[in-house]
Order: C-alpha cells, then structure tokens, then sequence
C-alpha cells in the first residue's frame, strides 16, 4: 500500500547465501531513488539473521526505487514503494466509506484508501474532474476568438502568461470563462495569440450528491471482490453490468452509471 507523504516507510529485505540459508552479511548499502531522479542511502539496521530493515522518512510523492546490494555473502534486492501526493483526490472521506461498509475497525483503513483513489479516477473519466484541484495546460491558440480548456467544469482562471519571452499574455479579469465548456474568450471580443500556458481550478465545489451515492456504488461492487472470486453478473438488477465501461471494464454497476448521466461529459470531451 502507498504510504503518506511525511510518514516513514519501513523497508525490509533479506540476505541469502548461494545456498539459499538466511546470513548476515558483513555490509550492507542501501540506495532509495526517488521520483525526481535524486537518491538517498538510509542506514539499514539488522532485525535478526540477515534480516535488514530502514525506515525511511519520505519527502517526495511518488514511485521510489530502493536497492540492497550485501556483500560476505554477495547478494542484492531491488523493491519499489509509492508515496501518495499530500493531498490525494477523494470523492468520499474514509469515514463516509467505511460508515457505508460498515466496517468499525482501522486494520483495512489503507486498502480501503486505495479504492476510494482508484473510484475516484473512474468517476472523474466519466464525469470530470470532482475533487477541486489546480490544473496547468499549455494551449496552443494562434489568432483565434475562443480556445478551450481540457478539464472541465472549470472554476476559475488563476493566470493566462505566454510560453515564449515577450509573448502576449492575459488578466484573468479580463477574460470570460464559460465553467462548463472551459471556453474562454477576451471580454472586448478581441482575438487571442498564443501559445499560452493556463492555470485553473477544476473540479466541483459541492459535489453533487448523485456523484456521492454512484461513489459509494461502486465501492460496494468492488468491495466485494474481497468475499472471494466472484464472476461479474449480467443482467437488471441495480448492481449489475450490463455492458463494460470503455475504460473501466465491469467496475461500474448499473446503478452507479444511472445516477452519473445527468453529469457525464459529453462524447469526445475530457
């Protein structure tokens, strides 16, 4: 499971002889690669026969790279971990979740975490961005009256600067935005040179509460992969699948999908 940014990650490895035997080596380097290319070498400590362990306080987001390379005997173990960004997109909190699975203790709380992200990005590929968050876009517009944005509904512009030194740039005041195509256009009806680089919040700022309910839908689905291999059912009942979602295979029921239409983009959009 992915760990918090600012958590410390415990990493464990194993040292073996040729034949197999668990030994402690007579040295141990550790080397952790992190997202941006940089790398940090822990201090490993040893829990028991050539048994190792770090812990490792993480300050970046990310897919991180550890290796262990022992010599006396030579041997080495190359494992990854992720590291969750600060504030990871949630259309439900843990509580809301684990209220509607009825689940009154902390011991599935990460995997459960896990799930609300990956629905989350189901949703948001259906219906756009959910959770607020502020999205960077380089948008090439060459003398045109209007462009439009990727990710929408759109809140609001934060700023509109030129890509190239001495490019033409804009005030967001002086820009209107339409929150539900993302189309923006000058206020004067002037036309608009670029390209230019967008920054923008994205997202919804009360969710709407079919959006909440098809969440919870679809973490009941999924939750019950848990109870044992079951085989998606076909048919009409309000947790079924019909039909798969490009994209999303048999992870979204019926139900979920019914109470998303009135909010899903339109073909081609997003």
């Amino acid at each position: 499971m992915p760990f918090d940014l600012g958590a410390t990650a415990r990493l464990t490895a194993e040292c073996r002889d040729p034949g197999g035997t668990l030994t402690t080596a007579s040295s141990v380097t550790v080397t952790v690669t992190l997202p941006d290319g940089t790398t940090a070498t822990p201090s490993a400590s040893v829990s028991g026969t050539g048994l190792y362990r770090v812990d490792y306080p993480t300050a970046q987001a990310g897919r991180h790279v550890i290796r262990w390379v022992f010599t006396g005997p030579a041997d080495a173990h190359t494992d990854s971990f992720d590291v969750r960004e600060a504030a990871p997109p949630g259309i439900l909190s843990l509580a809301d979740a684990k209220t509607y699975l009825r689940l009154t203790t902390s011991a599935e709380d990460d995997e459960l975490r896990s799930w609300i992200e990956s629905i989350t990005a189901g949703i948001e590929g259906l219906c756009g961005p959910v959770v607020v968050r502020t999205v960077t876009e380089r948008v090439n517009v060459r003398r045109a009256s209007s462009f439009a944005l990727r990710s929408i509904p759109v809140i609001g512009l934060v700023t509109v600067s030129s890509l190239h030194t001495g490019g033409t740039g804009y005030l967001p005041a002086d820009l209107d935005l339409d929150p539900g195509t993302g189309i923006v256009r000058r206020l004067d009806g002037g036309m608009l040179t670029g390209p230019v680089v967008v920054s923008y919040t994205a997202g919804r700022r009360v969710v709407p509460a079919a959006i909440t309910s098809a969440a919870r839908i679809i973490l009941r689905h999924l939750w019950q992969t848990k109870q044992g291999p079951q085989r998606p059912q076909l048919g009409t009942g309000d947790f079924d699948v019909n039909e798969p979602v490009q994209g999303f295979g048999y992870a979204i029921p019926n139900r979920a999908l019914q109470l998303m239409e009135p909010h899903r983009l339109p073909p081609g959009v997003g």
